[in-house]
């Protein structure tokens, strides 16, 4: 029966749909289920004590402050503390060129609000993130997908794609959401040149990018770009053509939903506006405790404990992959971040595995929501950063054992 408030809604409602992991996970808080299917940092890795302490001071020494109404761009010594940060491994930045938001979703969502407008194309890695999809598809976006590989996108097949004119590309190079793939240094290059050949701005989002268990850093595209153009002179604000998001997420704590976008001056300026209508400036408590935890160097310990936890991790993953997985199957063996990808065979359907893999207590996420213009459905994606190695032992013996059988019944495993 239709209610009045079905006449009621926007448009732009009509694009949104609840997203596949969130309703997921809902089912998989049951406590005998074996799940592979949140992003979910390790909560045995969360700074309880320190958040603890840095609450006490501030409230002590700040609390005035601390929990009154405050700028819209944030709290000034948190946004000092990370251009530093930033200038240490990336492009020299200021104050000047970070907005703080709530989480990374919420600046991917202003993102949206400030260059898309309805029918505007974006060009995304296939797979790409569902939550940026999630966030744009209320601005009427339309995809451009361009396929990547274990190296990332295949910016071989990107020009095609420029040529129609997207708003801008978006790219997550460090550890990609959902394949763990890295896109390597040769192609982001390439696709800082074509971007500035075709005057298409890139988004990088970078939740992971510290999260390395393996291999050489790469540099990320905002630094790169702006050796591109600046041939080396960092003295000032950047004012490239790429904006870049992390997070706090992945580093001290999710509950936080904290996050920044570092931009040039010009784009700031306008996503203050955007948020300023939207919750006038991100929670004063917040970046007060963050500030006070992060600072002094603990983040850099802190970060080698969460890279230790997680390489474990993601190890005991592969080797039982390799035990308990048949031959038909295929995944990616990232070098960092938080997950891996795997790949069935062509006419395999993921979900109908998942199905079966429930009622073997384990859960994992279907790929296609990943790929906005349809495929995919062969894949999935598997995160290891959450459970702990003897529980990722007998999740994986419990998946390894439902694929052998459904991909026996459907005539790929013997």
């Amino acid at each position: 029966m239709q209610t009045p408030w079905e006449y009621r809604y926007a448009h732009r409602m009509q694009k949104m749909g609840s997203s596949v992991i969130r309703e997921l996970l809902k089912f998989t808080e049951q406590p005998d289920i074996i799940s592979f299917a949140g992003g979910l940092p390790a909560p045995e890795v969360f700074p309880v004590n320190e958040f603890q302490e840095a609450c006490n001071r501030v409230l002590m020494e700040q609390g005035a402050q601390a929990l009154q109404y405050s700028t819209t761009e944030g709290y000034l010594p948190l946004r000092e503390m990370i251009s530093r940060h930033t200038g240490r491994y990336s492009v020299k930045v200021t104050a000047d060129n970070i907005m703080i938001t709530s989480g990374s979703q919420q600046a991917l969502d202003f993102i949206g609000r400030l260059f898309i407008n309805r029918g505007d194309y974006v060009v995304v890695e296939s797979p790409t993130y569902l939550g940026a999809l999630q966030a744009w598809n209320a601005y009427g976006a339309q995809y451009i997908s361009v396929p990547s590989d274990e190296h990332g996108m295949l910016v071989d097949q990107l020009e095609e794609a420029l040529r129609i004119g997207p708003k801008f590309i978006y790219v997550l190079p460090n550890f990609q959401n959902p394949s763990g793939s890295t896109m390597s240094l040769e192609r982001r290059k390439r696709l800082i040149l074509l971007a500035d050949q075709y005057g298409v701005p890139i988004v990088e989002d970078d939740p992971y990018g510290q999260l390395r268990y393996d291999g050489d850093h790469i540099p990320s595209v905002v630094y790169l770009d702006s050796r591109y153009r600046y041939d080396g002179d960092e003295s000032g604000e950047y004012t490239g053509n790429v904006i870049y998001l992390s997070t706090f997420s992945k580093l001290l704590a999710p509950g936080l939903r904290l996050a920044w976008v570092i931009a040039p001056p010009q784009v700031i300026r306008k996503l203050v506006m955007t948020k300023q209508a939207a919750d006038l400036h991100t929670s004063s408590f917040i970046q007060h405790i963050a500030y006070e935890v992060a600072k002094g160097g603990f983040l850099d310990e802190h970060v080698k404990v969460i890279r230790a936890t997680y390489k474990e991790r993601r190890d005991v993953m592969l080797e039982m992959m390799e035990e308990m997985f048949p031959s038909e199957v295929r995944w990616t063996k990232p070098q960092g971040g938080m997950f891996l990808w795997g790949v069935l065979p062509e006419g395999m359907d993921a979900t109908e595995v998942l199905k079966e893999a429930l009622v073997r207590k384990v859960a994992f996420v279907p790929g296609t929501a990943f790929h906005p213009n349809g495929g995919g459905a062969n894949t999935m994606r598997l995160n290891f950063s959450f459970s702990s190695p003897d529980v990722i032992r007998e999740g994986i013996t419990r998946l390894g054992t439902t694929l052998k059988e459904v991909l026996s019944r459907n005539g790929f495993h013997k």
